[in-house]
C-alpha cells in the first residue's frame, strides 16, 4: 500500500510542476492578449476536456508533461494570434513557463524553511582533534565562505565539495573576527566503503544549526535556492564534459521512481518531499531556458535574432528546425525511459 501511495505522491508532485510551468505560459500569453487554443496536462489521448470562452482544457492520459497550444509556427492570421504580437511579448510568454518554475522553486525553499523551523549555517561548531582541518588552522566560530574557490550558500554547498574533491585536499577560505582567512591544502582522511568499494571522505568537522528567525526567512531561502540552481547547472556542466555519461540521465519515469523511493524511505517526510519537489522544479526551469531546437530557450534565441535582424525567420523554416530538435529530444526521451525501466527491473 506504501509504494501505491508513494508513486501516487510522486505523480502528484511531477503533475504540479507541470501545471505551473504551463500556466506560466497561458497566464502571460492572456495577458499578452494571445489565443491559447489548448491548454494541455499529459500527453496522448485526453480522458477529460472542457471548453472554455476561448480555450480548450484537457487532461491526458500519461502523466508525463504538458503544453500550451498557440499558433506559434503558423502565419498571423488575427489580431490574437502569437505571431501578431511584438517581439518582447513573444519573448515574456516563452520564458514565463521556465520563470514559474523558478519562483515555484523559491516558495518552496520557503516553505522547507517554516516546516523544519531551522536551517544549518556555514559556522564552524566542532573541530575533531589531530584532524587535518586542526592542522591548517581552522577555528570553531570561524565561517567557511569558499571551498575551492566555491562560494558558500549552504552548508550543502561544502558537502557537495568534499564528496566531490578527488584528492581530499581542499583549500578553504574562512571570515574570522571580519577578516578573510585562507586556509589552504586541508588535508581529509579518505577510506573505502567495504560494501561499495566507493571512495569516502571522513568529515573532520561540524557546523551550527540555528533556529529560523523571521529575518532568516528569505536570506536562507534564496541561499536555498542559489544551491539548488547551481547544483543544476554544475551537473549540467559535468554531462557536457563527459564527467557524467547518457546513462545518468533520468526522464519522467526515473523522476517518479526517485520520488517514490525517496517518500518510502524518508516516511512520507513532507520537508524531504519538498526538497525533492524544489529541486525538480529549477531543474525543469534551468533546462527548458537551453538554448536548443523544440526548447524554450532555442525559440527565444529565434526571437533574439528577430529582434536583432527586424524581421522573423520563415516559419517553415523555424519550425522545421524545432521539429528537428523535438525528434532528437524524443529519441533521447525515449533511450532515457528504457534506462529508468531498466533499472527499476533490476
Amino acid at each position: 500500500m506504501s509504494t501505491v501511495i508513494s508513486i501516487i505522491c510522486a505523480i502528484l508532485i511531477f503533475c504540479v510542476i507541470v501545471v505551473v510551468h504551463e500556466f506560466g505560459h497561458f497566464i502571460v500569453a492572456r495577458k499578452c492578449g494571445i489565443d491559447v487554443k489548448e491548454f494541455a496536462i499529459g500527453m496522448g489521448p485526453a480522458i477529460f476536456k472542457k471548453q472554455g470562452k476561448n480555450t480548450l482544457f484537457t487532461i491526458r492520459i500519461l502523466p508525463l508533461g504538458g503544453y500550451c497550444s498557440m499558433d506559434e509556427d503558423e502565419e498571423a492570421v488575427s489580431e490574437n494570434s502569437f505571431r501578431s504580437k511584438s517581439v518582447w511579448r513573444r519573448m515574456a510568454v516563452i520564458a514565463a513557463g521556465a520563470i514559474m518554475n523558478l519562483i515555484l522553486g523559491f516558495l518552496i525553499s520557503i516553505v522547507t524553511l517554516l516546516v523544519a523551523q531551522q536551517y544549518t549555517t556555514n559556522i564552524v561548531a566542532e573541530i575533531s582533534d589531530g584532524s587535518g582541518c586542526q592542522a591548517a588552522g581552522m577555528q570553531v566560530g570561524d565561517r567557511i565562505v569558499k571551498v575551492n574557490g566555491l562560494h558558500i550558500f549552504t552548508a550543502n554547498d561544502i558537502i557537495y565539495q568534499l564528496r566531490n574533491d578527488e584528492d581530499g585536499v581542499l583549500d578553504f577560505v574562512v571570515v574570522r573576527d571580519g577578516r578573510k582567512l585562507d586556509l589552504n591544502g586541508v588535508k581529509f582522511q579518505l577510506t573505502v566503503d567495504e560494501e561499495t568499494g566507493e571512495r569516502v571522505l571522513n568529515y573532520d568537522f561540524k557546523v551550527y544549526a540555528k533556529k529560523l528567525g523571521a529575518a532568516d526567512l528569505l536570506p536562507q531561502a534564496g541561499n536555498k535556492f542559489c544551491y539548488y540552481s547551481r547544483l543544476v547547472l554544475l551537473s549540467l556542466k559535468d554531462l557536457i564534459t563527459g564527467k557524467y555519461g547518457l546513462n545518468n540521465l533520468q526522464g519522467p519515469v526515473g523522476i517518479v521512481t526517485v520520488i517514490s523511493e525517496s517518500a518510502q524511505e524518508s516516511g512520507f517526510d513532507i520537508g524531504f518531499l519538498l526538497e525533492i519537489a524544489m529541486l525538480i522544479s529549477v531543474n525543469v526551469g534551468i533546462f527548458n531556458l537551453l538554448p536548443l531546437p523544440a526548447l524554450d530557450g532555442g525559440r527565444l534565441v529565434f526571437l533574439i535574432i528577430e529582434a536583432m535582424r527586424k524581421k522573423p525567420m520563415k516559419p517553415e523554416t523555424e519550425g522545421m528546425i524545432h521539429f528537428a530538435g523535438f525528434a532528437l529530444l524524443m529519441l533521447l526521451m525515449l533511450f532515457v525511459t528504457f534506462n529508468d525501466v531498466k533499472n527499476i527491473i533490476k
